[in-house]
């Protein structure tokens, strides 16, 4: 039971977190952004 939960617990922590940012882009795919004021542009496929 204790490998299990260790299995466990090393699965969770191997999982990458994806954050969204809450600001649209514009008709090139790019923002600002508000805390840094820096123009930037997302790949777009």
């Amino acid at each position: 039971m204790k490998k299990l939960i260790l299995v466990l617990l090393v699965s969770f922590g191997m999982v990458s977190v994806a954050a969204a940012h809450s600001g649209g882009t514009d008709a090139n795919g790019c923002h600002t952004n508000s805390k840094t004021g820096d123009y930037h542009c997302h790949n777009r496929k």
